[in-house]
């Protein structure tokens, strides 16, 4: 499909599930109803995302110029973020959504890892203002990187598709939230070796139904048939593609905001963009993970 069906494809699948969700949230309590639509803002949003404009002024500045028959009322800029930002509640619920109504929620296989997001330049760090005491110091050994700010925790079923994403704080070690990445999950779990802690892995399986595989250290004995490694090794790299998308496509390891809400907010947004693409794949019968083919 070209750009403009995306648009109206991402429109009706708003429209769906805002209609499901408007009652569960108070949007907002009183006065005039804004010019643009809810369902407008949430679709100009992620097209934009997924068109690869990871700035507000991007979108907008992109929508007015080419879209301007389409969306009228889009015309002031500041009201437009304003209420993108305050829609962020329906935009977690729209992924919510759309991960259970997929199928992948009830995926028994699920991968696990987690990426650094700087919230500003390493150097820059120690003068930051907006993010203290939240964000703090850390290094991901993947990327051979130092950096300051914060981790995002990623859950990602076989298909590719994200079905939890929590905001982590940097610093402790990856296997401090296992019990977090696997919550209200009982199946397979796939990880790297920094997930690797025989105490937790054994609570979990025990009190939760969840087997975390991870690739053996040279000093373990492996405790996992052969086979089941080998299919772990391959889900493990969805979650791995999964997380080099959203840094690469939608940027989300550069985000620059001035405050933790809108930083979670831009999260929201860059995840239910990937979320509405892998889901869109699934429902064309393509390879849920090509984004860039989604688009003619």
């Amino acid at each position: 499909m070209d750009r403009y069906d995306f648009i109206i494809t991402v429109y009706c699948l708003v429209c769906k599930y805002y209609g499901i969700i408007k009652d569960q949230y108070p949007i907002r309590r009183g006065g005039f109803a804004p010019a643009l639509t809810d369902e407008e803002v949430i679709t100009i949003e992620i097209c934009g995302e997924y068109f690869k404009m990871n700035t507000d002024q991007d979108i907008f500045d992109y929508f007015q110029a080419h879209y301007q028959t389409d969306f009228p009322q889009l015309r002031d800029r500041s009201l437009f973020v304003r209420q993108a930002a305050n829609l962020w509640q329906v935009k977690a619920a729209i992924q919510h959504l759309l991960v259970i109504h997929s199928g992948q929620a009830a995926d028994p296989v699920q991968a696990i890892d987690t990426l650094p997001l700087p919230v500003c330049v390493y150097t820059r760090a120690p003068r930051d203002r907006c993010f203290k005491p939240l964000a703090d110091y850390s290094h991901c050994a993947a990327k051979k990187m130092d950096y300051y700010g914060f981790k995002l925790g990623l859950r990602i079923a076989r298909s590719g598709m994200i079905t939890y994403f929590p905001l982590l704080p940097a610093r402790p070690h990856d296997i401090q939230f296992l019990e977090e990445l696997v919550e209200n999950f009982a199946g397979i779990v796939p990880a790297d070796k920094g997930f690797i802690d025989a105490i937790r892995q054994a609570l979990l399986d025990e009190r939760q139904g969840v087997t975390v595989i991870t690739p053996a250290r040279k000093n373990m004995t492996e405790s996992h048939p052969l086979q089941l490694r080998r299919l772990c090794s391959r889900w493990r790299k969805r979650v791995e593609t999964g997380g080099s998308q959203l840094t690469q496509r939608f940027a989300v390891d550069h985000i620059r905001v001035r405050d933790i809400w809108h930083f979670q907010h831009r999260i929201i947004r860059k995840v239910l963009a990937h979320t509405i693409g892998v889901f869109l794949n699934l429902q064309l019968g393509r390879k849920p993970l090509d984004l860039d083919g989604l688009l003619a």
